[in-house]
């Protein structure tokens, strides 16, 4: 009961700082308003970590990589730390192991990039019928324009559907190879384990 608890502390507080460091991530790509509170707040809530990461990795392309390496490395150290919890640590002599955490822990990033792309699309969506001028809604419209432009088209009767395709496909991705590649890694690890 002990453990069980440990584990579902260790993710929720890794997952909760992994889905920070990615809305960070994604807020510099859309190039969203960065004087909004909430992109205030997430800049403050994760300085502590990026600002000395990106001393030893440079930006790519004009992308942070700095922060999606960290969320990666957070998603990692969390993965361990679970794995630890289950097992001997002997099991981390093995590199198969070493293998399934890291595409483990890359899968989960990726998991929680779609959680925050199709939270944002409801929030936005739900914020579109009660308000329409929130604050708020420059900067989902940045997070979601782009993910939402190709479904622009799916309007019945002056009824924007886009974000319920979008968010259709994204359950689905999560649903068929996400879970599937989630399957594979896991009973690699359990097969060592």
């Amino acid at each position: 009961m002990f453990f069980d608890t440990l584990r579902f502390l260790i993710h929720t507080l890794s997952g909760l700082f992994v889905l920070v460091l990615l809305l960070r991530f994604y807020l510099q790509v859309a190039r969203a308003p960065f004087k909004h509170p909430l992109c205030q707040f997430v800049m403050a809530a994760t300085n502590f970590a990026v600002l000395p990461m990106r001393k030893l990795v440079p930006a790519m392309r004009g992308y942070d990589s700095a922060t999606m390496l960290l969320a990666w490395l957070i998603s990692l150290l969390a993965n361990v730390l679970v794995t630890l919890l289950s097992s001997v640590p002997e099991v981390f002599t093995f590199p198969q192991v070493w293998v399934a955490l890291s595409l483990l822990s890359l899968l989960e990033v990726f998991k929680q990039s779609l959680t925050l792309l199709m939270g944002s699309v409801i929030v936005q969506a739900v914020l579109s019928w009660v308000s329409p001028y929130n604050p708020l809604m420059p900067v989902l419209d940045a997070l979601t324009r782009p993910f939402l432009r190709p479904f622009r088209k799916a309007n019945i009767g002056g009824v924007d559907l886009s974000p319920l395709v979008l968010f259709l496909i994204i359950q689905v991705i999560l649903m068929l190879p996400v879970r599937m590649l989630e399957a594979s890694f896991l009973t690699q690890l359990k097969v060592v384990l």
